[in-house]
Parts: C-alpha cells; sequence; structure tokens
C-alpha cells in the first residue's frame, strides 16, 4: 500500500442531492450519473446485501458521495468518512491493516467469497478502504463520461 495509491475520499450524507448541489455551488464540482448498486458484502458477524446509492465527482480531488444506509456504518460522520486506495491484493492488504490494529466493518465479496473491496478503521477514528485494482478501468470510464 502507497500514498500514491489513494484516489478518493468519502463523504456519506443523508441527503445525496443536496450534497451534490452544496458542493457544486461551493466548489463547482460536477458529478458523475448517481448509481444504486446491490452489494454482496461481509459483515464481521455475516454476508448480506445491501443497496449502495452514491456517486463521484467527475474532476479531482475526487470526491465520493454515499447515501446513508440505515443499520450499517455507512452513517454521516463529522468530516470524511473514508479514504478510498486502490489495491493490487485486496486479501493481503486487508490482512496487513488488521495487523496493523484496524478491524474489518465490510468487504465487498465476489460468488467465490473473495473481497474485492472492504473498510477497515481504526480506533482512533481513521477509515481506509481498499478497493480492487481491476475496478480502475471501469471506474475511469464513469469518471470520463459521467455514467456507466
Amino acid at each position: 500500500m502507497r500514498a500514491a495509491d489513494q484516489f478518493h475520499a468519502g463523504i456519506v450524507v443523508d441527503d445525496l442531492d443536496s450534497a451534490m448541489a452544496d458542493l457544486a455551488l461551493l466548489f463547482g464540482y460536477e458529478w458523475c450519473q448517481t448509481q444504486t448498486v446491490p452489494l454482496r458484502v461481509r459483515f464481521p458477524d455475516g454476508d448480506s446485501t445491501v443497496d449502495l446509492n452514491f456517486t463521484y465527482s467527475k474532476v479531482t480531488p475526487r470526491l465520493e458521495l454515499i447515501a446513508t444506509v440505515p443499520g450499517t456504518f455507512w452513517t454521516p460522520v463529522p468530516g470524511i468518512h473514508h479514504f478510498g486506495y486502490w489495491s493490487d491484493d485486496v486479501a493481503g492488504d486487508s490482512a496487513s491493516l488488521v495487523e496493523r490494529g484496524y478491524a474489518m466493518e465490510v468487504e465487498g465479496i465476489r460468488p467465490d467469497g473473495s473481497p474485492y473491496l472492504g473498510y477497515y478503521r481504526k480506533d482512533n477514528g481513521l477509515r481506509v478502504e481498499l478497493v480492487s485494482r481491476e475496478l480502475e478501468p471501469g471506474l475511469e470510464r464513469y469518471w470520463a463520461l459521467g455514467h456507466f
């Protein structure tokens, strides 16, 4: 894991449209089309599926806005919710974070059960999202076009 792999800051909000409008008005952000994706995940207490409603800014520094998912850790916090990093080995980088005192909060899992993304939090409040670099080409297209 390297600092150069950081590619977004994530913010969880109760009202996605309002947050998008505020950040566009204040800072000139342009937004990609909002997506709602059923995400197959593994929480520490078991597997589930959540509907994740999100968007990314088209420009850098890249922001990700995620709508609150009740009953999960995807709830608003003061400031940045998480920092997102590309990972060439989500399982291996996850193990490294856990060894360094980060708790796994949730992992996005493939049908074979292997993780392709994950959120990890340290008790000092820092939260890191690892995202498989395999997703980078698709996200690059999304950011360029504004839609999938």
